[in-house]
């Protein structure tokens, strides 16, 4: 649960601050909260002591800002209880009312959504029975001190449990109920005792033995809340038609099977339907009242089998836009939702008139220049219809204080003053006051005439003198600093160790500038490096090589000499000036010697053709890490292999190992298929063999059957034709033998080939003439013209400038590759000499 008043500003409250309150509160609830059978809210004390005129004042979480005692505030009573400034939540609920397109506005905290009639209008107490609740020192601030008389509710459940809360007016959630129910029944109602309200709710811990709803076993889980789960005990029922039996659970004894009913309907004409059902089949659903499509006539004494005519007149019937009809002819399914009627429409604003469709909506692209109701901003909106919606934008003016900015919406006139107050305090609060936001930098701050009881944060702090209490920043330390360095000299630079922080309330007007002087350390910045000098030696601790350097920048230094430590190869020796090695010392300047960068030379196995990748080294060489690609017998995926690991393995194996183990994807040579065996080497087995289902068809294409590939083979095989000149698309098309209905067919679609030709013979003369007068006009400009002989000349002479200028292009860029050639090889040539002094140094 949130805490209900404080903020996460107010976190890092120190706990000596609210001993006070903490002991008085708990004090006054102890007997309260003991009856009611349980622990108290853990943040519930702590509620109460930020409340207390003695605590720390909480924030507001929009404006970030002190909640006075005095101040009108909201409290949220859904979930977190937090205080908000009464103008802060009026603003916010507002504005985010009008961004959202819903209706309400949410908590800053913990975004409970409240709806929009429910936006804080007045300074209520905390049970929301006083208005204005006034400042009193013997109550809890923004409380009325009543009793709360709040209702309680069970815990775990929006459910009331009839009951008040008996504390006074108090912030945050009310306290579970204490009251006593004398005959509390458990979950099962098998056991009864006195228990408290909030807690009357109980298992008893016996079985539950209720009813299950098989009403033939009952439940054997412990007491427990809630419905009993469904009966799982096992058993062979038959479904619903008695045609499957099957062993399910109790609760599920009623069910269907997937087997089609095998009845028939009343009228002995058409077959049930349904699936499985218990019962008779039932009436015909094609029985009754028989009418048209469009239900203007009406066909009497029709069997259920015939079916229905159309009446040959206009369907008539509404469409969406419930102004037009139908004007089709009595049709069978739904009519096209889609108006298309022509209709004159104006726009929303009224500035335009067009013909559209009737489904379509008319809207212009005017935008609306009318000023909003805030006097600073236009409206804007495409095609309005004269009432502006208000203005969403935030006034953001800089308030007179200068700190804060205006948080409401846009407005007209002048905003409304700050109304903050600011605490000006010494550094230990005893003398402090307060003023309005704004003048808190022309104010001076308040003398106090004790000492400062921070203590300096610096190793001095036993040294130094004490001061008065001061705004702002105690002094920094006038003694030396004397830190040790780990090299064993001290710092001799004026104290910079860290300093008390400045009191963050409120800067002060900035004073004239002044001539300061060079201070030699900032406050609180660590010691500069020491700067005594010191003689430090070479590496190889050679006579009359020390060299004077600085403390904080000495190191090592290498003199002349060559090293000559053998290399780890045990074949060559190191070459480099005189270092530290790291096996002889473990300084943070050791390096090791040279690496030997002549490659391995030793011969591999035969079956392996990679060189090995290591340079000159000692013993055999590594087993062969290189990767090598085999494909899988059909083709489909690439395995790769260490050449060690595969050319170890026997023919068998790297045959087992090659197959991808999925389906072939060799396609067989006589029919469009693909082999259905598993991956496999060779050739395929069932070549001649398919199994796969065919689509047979007539010459015409208006018989088909379903063949398998083998026979549809053999038939090709029988008519004398190969299978493997026929295409993909005509394969199995031809083995059928045409019959009557396919030249009924043909002629049938002669006929509407004909119709649709002459259709298409008479409407291009229809649309030209309808065909509107820019279409007509940009046609017109869309004529051929005859170019003049001056647009000839002209055309010649740029195409000849286009050749000339890529012939250019390409001369200079042969020439720069001819040159890039020729550097790139001296380039190369330098690479390959400075490879081959660092191989042969001694050379």
């Amino acid at each position: 649960m949130a805490d209900p008043i404080s903020s996460d500003a107010d976190s890092s409250t120190s706990a000596s601050d609210g001993e006070p309150s903490s002991s008085s509160s708990s004090a006054v609830l102890a007997g309260y909260l003991n009856a009611s059978g349980g622990e108290p809210p853990s943040n519930l004390n702590l509620n109460l002591n930020l409340s207390l005129k003695g605590g720390p004042q909480p924030s507001c979480l929009i404006c970030l800002c002190r909640i006075r005692l005095a101040d009108p505030v909201w409290s949220c009573r859904s979930s977190c209880f937090s205080l908000f400034h009464l103008p802060c939540i009026q603003s916010w609920s507002l504005h985010s009312s009008s961004d959202s397109s819903s209706d309400s506005w949410s908590c800053p905290k913990c975004r409970f959504s409240y709806p929009a009639s429910l936006v804080p209008r007045s300074y209520l107490c905390f049970c929301a029975k006083l208005q204005d609740p006034p400042l009193d020192p013997w109550l809890l601030p923004h409380s009325c001190g009543d009793i709360c008389s709040r209702p309680l509710g069970l815990p775990h459940s929006d459910t009331t449990c009839g009951h008040t809360c008996l504390l006074l007016c108090h912030p945050g959630p009310c306290p579970p109920c204490p009251q006593l129910v004398p005959h509390a029944p458990c979950f099962c109602g098998s056991h009864r005792e006195a228990r408290r309200c909030a807690h009357k709710l109980f298992s008893c811990g016996k079985i539950c033995n209720k009813p299950l709803q098989c009403g033939t076993h009952r439940c054997r889980q412990t007491c427990h809340q809630g419905d009993c789960p469904p009966c799982m005990v096992k058993g062979n029922y038959t479904c619903a038609c008695g045609k499957l039996q099957q062993d399910r659970a109790c609760s599920e004894r009623q069910f269907t099977c997937d087997n089609p009913c095998d009845g028939v309907h009343s009228c002995s004409n058409h077959n049930c339907q349904r699936g499985c059902h218990a019962g008779p089949c039932g009436d015909c659903p094609r029985q009754g009242r028989r009418t048209c499509p469009c239900g203007k006539q009406e066909y009497k004494g029709l069997g259920c089998d015939v079916e229905l005519p159309t009446c040959g007149s206009t369907c008539a019937k509404f469409l969406r836009c419930g102004r037009h009809k139908c004007p089709e002819r009595c049709h069978r399914g739904p009519c096209v939702q889609t108006c298309r009627t022509v209709v004159i429409k104006s726009c929303r604003c009224g500035g335009s008139k067009k013909e559209v469709p009737c489904y379509q909506d008319l809207t212009c692209e005017r935008k609306c220049q009318r000023i909003r109701d805030c006097g600073r901003h236009a409206c804007r909106r495409r095609c309005c219809d004269g009432n502006c919606p208000p203005c969403p934008e935030i006034c953001d003016r800089r308030l007179k204080c200068g700190n804060h900015k205006c948080p409401s919406p846009c407005h007209r006139g002048v905003c409304s003053p700050c109304p903050l107050m600011v605490s000006i305090s010494c550094l230990c609060g005893e003398a402090h006051f307060e003023v309005p936001c704004g003048t808190e930098k022309n104010q001076k701050p308040p003398k106090c005439s004790k000492k400062c009881p921070i203590s300096r944060l610096c190793r001095h702090k036993l040294q130094s003198r004490p001061h008065k209490c001061h705004y702002g920043a105690c002094p920094p330390c006038k003694l030396v600093c004397g830190e040790e360095f780990s090299c064993g000299h001290s710092c001799k630079e004026r104290c910079h160790g860290p300093i008390p922080p400045p009191n963050p309330e409120f800067t002060l007007k900035p004073k004239k500038k002044r001539l300061e002087r060079v201070v030699e350390a900032t406050p609180g910045s660590a010691c500069s490096p020491c700067k005594e000098i010191v003689f430090v030696s070479c590496f190889g601790q050679h006579l009359s090589q020390e060299r004077p350097m600085v403390c904080a920048n000495k190191r090592q230094f290498s003199c002349d000499n060559l090293c000559g430590n053998p290399l780890p190869c045990g074949n060559h020796y190191c070459t480099k000036s005189c270092h530290i090695l790291d096996t002889q010392t473990g300084s943070t300047y050791a390096e090791p010697c040279e690496e030997c960068t002549l490659p391995c030379q030793k011969d591999r196995p035969a079956w392996c053709s990679h060189a090995c990748l290591l340079p000159c080294h000692v013993g055999n060489c590594a087993p062969c890490k290189a990767l090598v690609k085999r494909s899988c017998h059909c083709g489909s995926m690439k395995h790769v292999f260490e050449c060690t690991y595969y050319n170890t393995l026997s023919n068998e194996e790297q045959l087992r190992l090659r197959a991808c183990g999925g389906p072939c994807h060799r396609k067989l040579p006589n029919c469009p298929h693909l082999c259905s065996e598993i991956c496999h080497p060779g050739q395929c087995p069932s070549i001649d063999l398919c199994t796969k289902k065919v689509t047979v068809r007539c010459a015409c294409n208006a018989l088909k059957k379903e063949w398998i590939c083998q026979d549809v083979l053999k038939a090709y095989k029988n008519s004398g034709r190969d299978p493997k000149d026929i295409s993909k698309s005509r394969f199995g098309v031809g083995l059928l033998a045409c019959g009557r209905n396919c030249i009924k067919e043909v002629q049938k679609d002669d006929s509407e080939m004909y119709l649709r030709k002459t259709h298409e013979i008479k409407e291009p003369v229809a649309e030209a003439v309808n065909v509107p007068k820019r279409k007509r006009g940009r046609e017109r400009g869309k004529e051929t013209r005859h170019a003049s002989r001056f647009e000839a000349i002209k055309t010649t002479f740029t195409r000849c400038m286009w050749v000339m200028l890529v012939i250019l292009v390409s001369i200079m860029c042969a020439y720069w590759c001819y040159k890039g050639i020729f550097r790139l090889s001296d380039w190369m040539n330098a690479v390959d000499e400075q490879r081959m002094r660092k191989r042969f140094p001694r050379l």
